[in-house]
């Protein structure tokens, strides 16, 4: 099964949930005027995509029936999924700008953030799996020291994926996993440095400045590294994965959010709220239990699967982009 069509049925809740709710709304016949537009309003913000975000669909709606004289719902709907790719794109004019891109001939870092039990750990092993599945050689940090748990678990899903994990004893501190795990990097060669972090976020203080130390770590130690630090929510949050992006977002400069779980819950329009509201591209989605269930978000794949009318031109499951070798400087 190609990941299109995993991703069609994970979103299957969302997507039955956002469809019955919709269908009301653009009922044959129905006609657009202000009530219509009432009720689309309240129903977006019933699906998850946020008060902001639905605010500013409705507004985008309104324009575009004006603009192009639309006078069907049906033509009405197009547009609305064609907003919600524009939105998840992060572009207004629909150029994507933020598709997760590997950086060619260098050592790229991705530190991986988030709440524990949003699936951090396990997102890892995945991204791994996937990576060094293509082609890449990829190392693994187990820089959440502060759980034994961690450690052990990481080191599972790296004998899984079959890549290293450098590591030391619980309570040990982060920033020498790192500084260790940067130069076993340069050493063997990796072009995927994937560290794990701590989850807690109860002394944001204490947090902040592990990460930071971390950060200079790297810099010091690969100095030309491309680093990404990436968020990881769980969709079944619904409006609390906003909440937690905004919490993370005070501690780290995050650079995009990997979504998981969507394939359990109903609230997959978060990931509407959260891109339109934080200015933050979802890179990565999970929609299974699988090792193979995690791929680069793509837009025009998410809003065809939510709508359930897949595109003649999809734009596929990123495969190419990452195994063809990662963006030429």
């Amino acid at each position: 099964m190609g990941f299109f069509e995993k991703l069609k049925r994970g979103l299957t809740k969302t997507r039955d949930e956002f469809n019955n709710k919709m269908a009301a709304v653009f009922s044959i016949g129905r006609k657009i005027d202000e009530d219509f537009y009432e009720e689309l309003e309240e129903t977006l913000i019933q699906s998850d995509v946020g008060v902001q975000t639905s605010i500013d669909l409705v507004e985008r709606l309104r324009e575009r029936e004006k603009a192009e004289r639309i006078k069907d719902v049906e033509t009405l709907r197009a547009a609305l999924q064609d907003e919600i790719t524009k939105i998840l794109k992060g572009s207004a004019e629909g150029e994507n700008k933020n598709r997760f891109r590997l950086k060619g001939g260098r050592l790229n870092v991705i530190l991986v953030v988030g709440v524990n039990g949003a699936g951090k750990t396990t997102t890892i092993g995945k991204m791994a799996n996937y990576y060094n599945y293509i082609g890449h050689k990829v190392l693994l940090a187990a820089a959440d020291t502060f759980r034994a748990a961690a450690i052990e678990q990481l080191c599972t899903w790296g004998e899984r994926a079959g890549v290293d994990v450098i590591r030391q004893s619980s309570g040990s501190d982060p920033g020498a996993v790192v500084f260790d795990a940067c130069k076993a990097a340069v050493a063997r060669g990796s072009n995927i440095l994937i560290v794990d972090t701590a989850g807690r976020l109860q002394n944001k203080t204490n947090l902040m400045e592990e990460l930071r130390k971390i950060n200079r770590i790297i810099e010091r130690e690969v100095p030309q590294a491309h680093v990404e630090v990436l968020l990881v929510l769980d969709a079944g949050t619904g409006q609390n994965a906003i909440s937690q992006a905004k919490l993370f977002g005070e501690v780290v400069p995050l650079t995009g959010i990997i979504l998981t779980k969507l394939d359990g819950t109903a609230k997959g329009g978060v990931v509407i709220g959260i891109t339109n509201e934080l200015d933050l591209p979802v890179k990565m989605i999970g929609v299974g239990e699988g090792i193979d269930d995690l791929r680069e978000f793509v837009a025009e794949d998410f809003a065809a699967a939510l709508f359930d009318k897949p595109q003649e031109d999809m734009a596929g499951d990123g495969t190419e982009d990452i195994a063809n070798g990662s963006e030429a400087e």
